[in-house]
């Protein structure tokens, strides 16, 4: 690494590490102004609410990180053409992208530190948030309510096609991890009911992998009629082959954006098994937040040559288009995921396309310059 490739890192990484925090910081600030009445409200003490925002924290990066890197590369190299430093290793037969290699080396490095938060690091503090937030609220409810009515999830409906079976609680109580109104109807390979549980409450038992079904009834039907052949009442039924995971059932029609990426995957081999139409929409989601990775090269691509642009040109006119592009950048992510939940276009295309074409132009943009 030369001096040239030193002194251009140094400026840009100073600049990224404090455009990052202050950004960070925003947007805590952010979070406690929408968050921390609420937190007062369920009686959340003052290392609960420590603990909440430190979790929760990380899960920005996937939005700052492009936002900081944008920023801070606008500002350094533009700091570097004005005071003609980019002239001047120019005039010096130094070309951009000479300069800018360590830039570029460093963005390699950042797509594998976005791959590994998007991969580890991001889900773990979605999911652990939520879990917090959870539990506050549960201890909350259960002052004033019964264990059965905290954290309740009302009306959950589970299809499982591979086992021809379908779920249906009234409410499931996150709380003790119980639903309650269950019934579970088994259909035939034409889909015809052939036997219906249904139990006042029922709850999985991972000790004995099984589901447990308390105060119900097993009722046996003709397929052929519909008619009822045979029913049996029951104070505890232990049903060893119903293996369904229940925290899967909270997540099946959840909004596939609201979603973690360890969820995301559980889902998509879920209804891959299932062959469900449901899949394209987190499959989608799934490889756009693997193709999310190339953000740091795309972002390196589309500021360095507006940021460096010509002497006679305002400053303010490079960055504007640079910005323009950063934007035009998430309206192509936007719409490619759009079309892709619909099916119009191939999961991979709807991730990797809006990706490719961006750092196409980038790099075209950067011969031009040089």
């Amino acid at each position: 690494m030369t001096l040239i490739d030193r002194y251009i890192l140094r400026e840009w990484l100073g600049m990224l590490l404090l455009v990052l925090a202050a950004t960070m910081g925003l947007l805590l600030m952010q979070a406690m102004y929408d968050d921390f009445g609420d937190l007062l409200d369920v009686g959340a003490g003052a290392v609960d609410i420590a603990f909440y925002f430190a979790v929760k924290l990380p899960s920005y990066l996937s939005v700052v990180m492009p936002i900081a890197i944008l920023l801070s590369l606008l500002y350094t190299m533009g700091a570097l053409h004005r005071n003609l430093e980019i002239t001047a290793l120019s005039a010096a037969g130094v070309s951009l992208g000479r300069m800018t290699r360590g830039i570029w080396w460093v963005g390699i490095g950042l797509c594998g530190v976005s791959w590994m938060l998007s991969s580890t690091v991001i889900p773990w503090s979605v999911e652990e948030a939520r879990s917090v937030w959870q539990g506050l609220q549960f201890r909350d409810e259960a002052r004033t309510e019964s264990a059965d009515r905290v954290g309740v999830v009302p009306n959950v409906t589970f299809e499982n096609r591979a086992e021809s079976r379908v779920w249906f609680m009234n409410r499931y109580s996150r709380y003790t991890d119980r639903g309650y109104g269950v019934t579970v109807t088994e259909l035939d390979d034409q889909r015809r009911e052939t036997t219906r549980m249904m139990a006042r409450e029922a709850y999985y038992d991972g000790g004995q992998s099984a589901w447990v079904f308390r105060e119900g009834r097993e009722t046996w039907l003709d397929v052929e009629t519909g008619e009822v052949m045979r029913t049996k009442p029951f104070t505890e039924r232990v049903v060893s082959y119903y293996q369904e995971d229940p925290s899967l059932m909270l997540v099946v029609d959840v909004d596939p954006m609201d979603l973690s990426f360890f969820e995301l995957r559980r889902l998509i081999a879920f209804y891959t098994a299932e062959n469900s139409p449901k899949l394209t929409a987190y499959v989608v989601r799934y490889y756009g937040m693997l193709a999310d990775t190339l953000g740091p090269l795309i972002i390196i691509a589309i500021a360095i040559p507006f940021a460096v642009s010509g002497v006679r040109v305002n400053p303010a006119v490079g960055i504007s288009k640079s910005i323009g592009l950063f934007a035009l950048y998430f309206v192509l992510v936007k719409l490619s995921i759009t079309l892709g939940a619909k099916g119009l276009i191939t999961p991979w295309i709807a991730a990797l396309g809006p990706n490719t074409v961006m750092l196409g132009l980038g790099v075209f943009f950067m011969f031009r310059r040089r």
